[in-house]
C-alpha cells in the first residue's frame, strides 16, 4: 500500500492483487492481439485495392507514392503506409 501500513490489509489481499494482475495482464494481451489482427486485415484490404486499380487503371510507382504521401497526412500517428509498404501490402 501507498501510505506503508500493512497493518490493515487484510490477508487474502495479495492473492486479490495476484489475481487481478493477471486478468489486466490477459486482458491488454487480447487486445494487443485483436488490434495486431484487425491492422493485418486492413493491410490486405489496402494492398487488394492498390492491386484491382493497378491492373484495372494501369496505375503506376507516382500514383503509389502520391498514395502513401496522402494517407500520412490523412492519418500522422499511423505507421506503416511509406511507399515501400503499400508496395508490399499490394
Amino acid at each position: 500500500m501507498a501510505d506503508g501500513d500493512d497493518s490493515l490489509i487484510p490477508t487474502e489481499y495479495p492473492a486479490l492483487l495476484a489475481d487481478l494482475e493477471e486478468r489486466i495482464h490477459a486482458a491488454r494481451m487480447r487486445a494487443t492481439l485483436a488490434a495486431n489482427a484487425e491492422l493485418t486485415l486492413l493491410y490486405w484490404d489496402i494492398g487488394q485495392a492498390i492491386s484491382k486499380r493497378e491492373q484495372a487503371q494501369g496505375w503506376g510507382a507516382k500514383v503509389i507514392k502520391r498514395l502513401s504521401v496522402d494517407l500520412r497526412l490523412a492519418f500522422p500517428d499511423m505507421k506503416g503506409l511509406s511507399p515501400r509498404n503499400l508496395l508490399y501490402m499490394r
